[in-house]
């Protein structure tokens, strides 16, 4: 729909009239049929008690691909991970099924619809879209509303704020947190406006004819966020750096830019690190800007990670949130901690490292919990999205969650069991628990920090390079269209219940911060 002035009045009008939510922000998306649903959606829990508490600061963790089966798989793999560091077993009862990932202790919880605008089944640019601006948009899309393109670059006053723009406007503090590149989709969607999701940098994913659009690459809108980013870190260096300038600090963009020595020439204050070890020598309580790029591309796995090259998630979470606790004073602070290679895991097939990532994420969490003050700080826990991923065949307790079923006396059916007493499908092929709708074939090349790993379904399944089954060949698996999960904590949410549409988490927030 074509947004004008009469939407804008009307908006306002339907705003005020809800006491609960009254004169709420306007921003251009505020006419969206999906921003005012969400907006009534939010409205209509206003009278849970508890739900009209304020917050002074919000954290929303992203666990990018984190569907229902992931927490589940990934609380059993805890535990039996956990375990087995121990030198203990986990057979028979007691295998990890009665675990719980830090977050899902959290009081307050909910089911989130995902779809895009145009899509069932949707993707990360869309989804987080939602949560940061309010209203659902089309799929491969950040910071615009479903009927606006290119178009909308030259105009920036047509384009709908993000969260974090929001914010910054009101004097919050703003951080960014991931263990993907800072310019893809999730952690970008708290700044940038762009109609294609891979106009990341300047390079041959963003054609030169369609530069002149006036959109500009989603580096340069992060570095140029106005008002600036108090704590940036995660991946994605090439795409802050010429290429083939300098041989020690590649990059990859064809417009000759530095963006970092550009951004430490503006920001004097500022401190720029590249490495684990100059992260760790930082002083969070030091005023100026961070920002912390430590790959090229996305942070590596961390079942791959060399912890003195690259700092763990939850180092990086809590660094932030000791910083922006340190500047924020009284006006508070907004925080996006990403959780991003749990979809990357998933998009290979490799549940191994996939549930590896969501411990992780877990273990951030959990750090950063121990620092935030449950009276003044809402933290909320989600996925963008799901995946084709499945876990099924009657394996019993404790059975080793990524390895091969075990035969189960009384369960529903016969099975075949192979000679290492694994049950077979009818192929005689050893069945594993978890398994793929879709994906990639057979000797799978991942790219890895310790270089190409070949995943392959000829390894063991408990192998972290075992390669999942699936039933349909694709290059990359999909994702899922189910609901995800949305678990909260902290003034205000007790408004997370029931069924959510997504891009209510951003009005949860809103309200949540007492914006007017």
């Amino acid at each position: 729909m074509t947004l004008n002035r009469k939407h804008f009045r009307f908006a306002c009008l339907i705003a005020l009239a809800s006491p609960s939510m009254a004169a709420p922000i306007v921003t251009p998306a505020s006419a969206d049929p999906s921003f005012m649903t969400a907006r009534a959606e939010v409205a209509a829990r206003t009278k849970t008690a508890g739900a009209n508490a304020r917050a002074r600061n919000v954290i929303l963790f992203v666990g990018d691909g984190m569907g229902i089966t992931t927490i589940t798989a990934a609380r059993i793999f805890e535990a039996q991970q956990r375990a087995k560091a121990a030198g203990g077993s986990y057979p028979g009862f007691g295998g990890g099924e009665e675990n719980l990932l830090s977050f899902e202790r959290m009081p307050n919880r909910a089911l989130v619809k995902t779809y895009n605008s145009n899509a069932q089944v949707p993707d990360s640019a869309g989804t987080m879209t939602a949560m940061t601006v309010g209203a659902k948009t089309r799929i491969g899309v950040l910071g615009l509303l479903p009927a606006q393109g290119i178009e909308a670059c030259k105009n920036p006053a047509s384009v709908p704020k993000t969260i974090g723009e929001l914010a910054r406007d009101r004097g919050l503090r703003v951080g960014i947190v991931t263990t993907t590149r800072i310019t893809h989709a999730t952690p970008a969607g708290m700044v940038a406006h762009i109609p294609f999701r891979d106009w990341e940098g300047a390079d041959k994913a963003y054609p030169a004819d369609a530069r002149s659009s006036g959109c500009t690459d989603i580096a340069s809108q992060i570095l140029a966020f106005k008002g600036g980013i108090d704590v940036m870190l995660g991946g994605g260096l090439d795409h802050f750096r010429p290429a083939d300038e300098d041989p020690a600090t590649p990059g990859t963009r064809d417009d000759g830019r530095d963006l970092i020595a550009a951004w430490q020439k503006s920001t004097p204050s500022g401190r720029f690190v590249d490495s684990a070890g100059a992260f760790r020598a930082l002083d969070p309580k030091a005023g100026g800007p961070v920002l912390g790029l430590f790959s090229a591309s996305h942070m590596d796995y961390n079942a791959d990670a060399d912890r003195t090259k690259q700092p763990s998630l939850a180092e990086m979470a809590s660094f932030a949130v000791r910083k922006l606790q340190a500047e924020a004073g009284t006006k508070g602070y907004v925080l996006m901690v990403e959780g991003g290679r749990i979809d990357h895991a998933h998009h290979a097939t490799n549940a191994y490292r996939a549930l590896d990532e969501t411990v992780e994420f877990a273990k951030a969490i959990e750090e950063v919990m121990k620092l935030v003050d449950p009276k003044t700080t809402l933290v909320m826990v989600t996925a963008d999205h799901s995946h084709v991923f499945t876990m099924a065949g009657y394996p019993p307790r404790g059975n080793e969650i990524h390895g091969y079923i075990r035969p189960l006396e009384g369960g529903e059916g016969r099975v075949q069991v192979n000679e290492d007493g694994n049950v077979t499908d009818t192929s005689g092929r050893p069945m594993p628990t978890l398994s793929y709708a879709n994906g990639p074939v057979n000797d799978f090349k991942l790219e890895t920090g310790s270089g190409t790993r070949t995943l392959s379904m000829d390894k063991p399944a408990n192998d972290r390079d075992f390669l999942g089954p699936k039933t349909f060949s694709l290059g990359s698996e999909t994702h899922g269209g189910e609901d995800v999960a949305l678990f909260a904590t902290g003034p205000a949410s007790a408004l997370v219940s029931g069924t959510l549409e997504q891009n209510s988490i951003f009005h949860i927030m809103v309200h949540a911060l007492g914006w007017r």
